[in-house]
Formats: C-alpha cells, structure tokens, sequence
C-alpha cells in the first residue's frame, strides 16, 4: 500500500505546471539581468515542499558588479533559525540573452536565457542541509529558476527543485533593488 500511495504522490507532482518560454508574456518590460542585479537588493524568500509545507524562511543581501563582460553576485543568507551562508555567483553573459554561470557547490555550469521580463536558469547544486545533531550535510539537487521582473525596482523568482528527478518542493523569492 505504501508504495501504491508513493507512486500516486510521485506521479501527481510530476503533473505539476511549471513555467515555459511558450507561456504569453504578461509585459513588455525587458529583463537584462547584468541592469537589474548591478548594485545591491534584498531578498525574501521561503522553501515549500512538495506538500506546500513551508519548511525554511531567509532573507538574503545580494552585492551585485557588472564589469562588462562578467556578473559577480555575493548572495548573504540569513535564515529564520539566525544561521547564515554566502553564496558567490560569477556569471558570463554567452550571447545577446544567454549566460553561464558558476558558484562553489554547484556541478558543472548553470545555463540561463532571458526572453522579455523572463529569466530562466538550471543547475544542479549540492546544497548545505542543517542537521540537529552537528554539522549540516549537503544534498544534491536540480533547480529549474524562473525570475519575472515586475517593475524596475522588483523581480519575483520561483525556484522548482527535484531530487532524483522528482520533484521536492520550491523557492519563492521576491527581490528589491536598493540603487
């Protein structure tokens, strides 16, 4: 019976809906990420599981700097518990809307492609889990990252994260640019 019950939960969040570059867009903004994240933003954000149980809360100071050819971003977290991580990005602009990027933990390269107010990233990343009984383990994981600019001044970021292929839960993150 558990395994039937594992099979339909699997099956069902396989059907989940999640973002395409066919969807309609909703704006004519023009996202261009090396504008919008040259400089420094707050984040909120929050992980749900596949449930919707909201499992984390953080807060994140994001140090932006363009030079022109690459994107450096200096991701400071500090999660509801008052633990911390930084989490450094470089990124490579490829082309007119393509980037590569590379941050520790993550494997290989993230590949990312703008499209209108769009962004859309995917990488797999061993990410640090706490654990109660001493230091955290990391777990490997897959994000497929979509970002929306909503204003000049405001981005909205949805996060879908699987796990052996399945999918685990997401990030919700909403982004201000402070100048």
């Amino acid at each position: 019976m558990r395994i039937l019950a594992l099979a339909t939960i699997t099956v069902l969040a396989a059907c989940t809906g999640k973002p395409s570059f066919n969807d309609p867009a909703l704006s004519d903004r023009k996202l261009n990420l090396e504008e919008f994240f040259d400089g420094t933003l707050v984040a909120k954000g929050q992980f749900q599981d596949v449930f919707g149980t909201v499992r984390r809360r953080f807060d994140v100071t994001i140090t932006g700097d363009w030079n022109g050819e690459r994107l450096r971003l200096v991701e400071d977290f500090v999660y509801e518990d008052g633990s911390t991580e930084q989490r450094v990005w470089t990124l490579v602009k490829t082309g007119d809307d393509t980037w590569r990027g590379t941050a520790p933990g993550v494997v290989g390269e993230a590949v990312g492609r703008e499209a209108g107010d769009r962004f859309n990233w995917r990488y797999t990343i061993d990410l640090p889990v706490p654990s109660k009984d001493g230091p955290s383990d990391t777990v490997r994981v897959t994000f497929d990252d979509w970002m929306w600019l909503l204003s000049d001044d405001r981005l909205l970021n949805r996060a879908y994260m699987q796990r052996f292929g399945v999918d685990a839960g997401d990030v919700t993150m909403s982004f201000e640019k402070l100048n």
